[in-house]
């Protein structure tokens, strides 16, 4: 299906099971894998699933949303703005 769609800039991929599926490098867990989010290039950012019980997983890990959260939010921004 993604075949299918050649415009698309950005792909979210949420949860370790996606990350399994559609990264074919990943770290050994989900939180190596996301750290690593900048290895992933401008089109791919692998997240955490957005999950109340992931609030533990937050409070361990802020660079998340000190670093990687305000560049997402850039890159949505940009993609969106390439549609238009």
């Amino acid at each position: 299906m993604l075949a299918a769609m050649p415009a698309i800039s950005l792909t979210l991929v949420i949860g370790q099971y996606a990350q399994a599926w559609h990264l074919s490098t990943r770290g050994k867990t989900l939180t190596e894998t996301v750290s690593r989010w900048r290895e992933y290039g401008d089109g791919v950012v692998p997240l955490p699933h957005p999950s109340p019980r992931n609030n533990i997983w937050l409070k361990k890990n802020p660079w998340f949303e000190s670093e990687l959260l305000s560049e997402l939010k850039a890159r949505v921004h940009q993609a969106v703005r390439r549609k238009r």
